[in-house]
């Protein structure tokens, strides 16, 4: 999927080009800027999130959006009524979300629901990390991690474990709304996920994921409108 979503864009862009070349030679008769052109820019990269992005509901939500404002633009109905219609539609995509990730629980979800709930009745004290209308950045130097809360709304969060040191299977727990989340992992250690976001996602970013690290991470991530990276990359 990495590298498709990359080619789906390359191939638009000439797509693109191609239209504008033929146009200047007179090849080709298509005006770009007819009413309702800005509503591309919501409806391409949904398109291309369809076939790219895990989460196919947000895709469809989104492409339903920009085709109702295309149609408003053409005065097929009134804005009004459009927004009306997109509200409905967001709703509807949002309440499927809900339903879907509630009752398709794999073994995988199951198996992050149970260590969550065995670290929070443990009562240790995770470090907590908030980014609210701002940023933060915690870093791990050979210190021993015990777990994390991490909340970004409208804002970014950065935990860097690259250099942290393990002695027990640990939990993560990741909310973000209209915020980014990027969790940087060693190599050598386990990751499971589960997720539960409404028009967003998380995303796996390792290059060296691996099933046979001596601990585990336990990441239980959600929200909306935002989304969270795990990588195995520390970008300096």
């Amino acid at each position: 999927m990495k590298q498709i979503k990359p080619i789906i864009w390359g191939v638009a862009i000439i797509a693109l080009g191609l239209i504008f070349g033929l146009n200047a030679f007179g090849l080709f008769n298509f005006n770009i800027f007819f009413d309702g052109w800005w509503t591309l820019f919501i409806i391409v990269p949904s398109v291309i999130s369809l076939f790219t992005e895990k989460d196919k509901l947000a895709s469809l939500g989104f492409i339903s959006a920009g085709v109702i404002l295309l149609l408003a633009a053409q005065d097929v109905f009134s804005y009004g009524v459009a927004w009306k219609v997109i509200l409905a539609v967001f709703l509807v995509v949002a309440g499927l979300t809900i339903i879907i990730r509630s009752t398709f629980h794999n073994k995988n979800d199951q198996e992050v629901e149970k260590k969550v709930k065995e670290a929070e009745k443990d009562g240790k004290t995770m470090d907590s990390q908030m980014a609210i209308f701002s940023g933060s950045d915690r870093v791990y130097k050979d210190e021993t991690f015990q777990g994390s809360n991490l909340v970004a709304i409208f804002g970014g969060a950065k935990l860097n474990l690259k250099n942290a040191k393990f002695d027990k299977d640990t939990v993560i727990k990741a909310f973000t709304l209209f915020g980014g989340i990027d969790i940087i992992v060693p190599d050598d250690v386990k990751v499971k996920l589960k997720s539960g976001f409404i028009f967003g996602g998380f995303s796996d970013d390792r290059k060296n994921a691996t099933e046979k690290g001596k601990y585990t991470i336990y990441i239980d991530a959600a929200g909306g409108f935002g989304g969270v990276t795990i990588t195995d990359k520390d970008e300096k």
